[in-house]
């Protein structure tokens, strides 16, 4: 992955607000011509720093989901059972996010369901499934807060 220097953390910074701004509105955000912006958001999308772009739902319609965050704690935190789990996270598209974390707790999964039901088969099927789980401690959000910050919005 390239070293990231000061036009391209400001590009980023941008994008993360609208990811749909135009390419020359962004090049001269940034001080770029238009074709050198469009350059550098390339390579960041080839070299994996941009991952991909993604829509903003409104979760305060009735067809929303829940999002349920989850606590991992594994019996054990050698490498083979953090790359076993891991590696079955990853074929779970129903686990949106993964992270390792410190603390109380192993890992921090997020999914989303459209119901408890739903969140049960997951639990069943999936989570206690996974690889060296010794605990797992699941929470339903209420609502949506804050998802990301978008211009003008706070």
């Amino acid at each position: 992955m390239p070293a990231l220097d000061t036009t391209d953390r400001n590009i980023l910074r941008l994008l993360r607000l609208d990811a749909r701004m135009s390419n020359a509105k962004l090049a001269a955000e940034v001080g770029l011509s238009p074709s050198a912006c469009l350059r550098r958001i390339k390579i960041m999308e080839k070299t994996g720093v941009i991952r991909g772009y993604t829509a903003l739902l409104d979760t305060s319609n009735a067809d929303a989901m829940i999002a349920v965050i989850i606590n991992i704690t594994l019996e054990r935190q050698t490498e083979d059972y953090l790359d076993r789990f891991e590696a079955a996270v990853r074929r779970h598209p129903e686990i949106r996010e993964c992270f390792l974390m410190t603390g109380g707790s192993d890992y921090l999964l997020r999914v989303e369901v459209a119901n408890a039901g739903e969140f049960e088969r997951i639990h069943k099927e999936i989570l206690s499934a996974l690889p060296g789980v010794l605990r797992i401690h699941s929470s339903f959000s209420i609502r949506n807060v804050l998802a990301t910050r978008t211009k003008g919005k706070r």
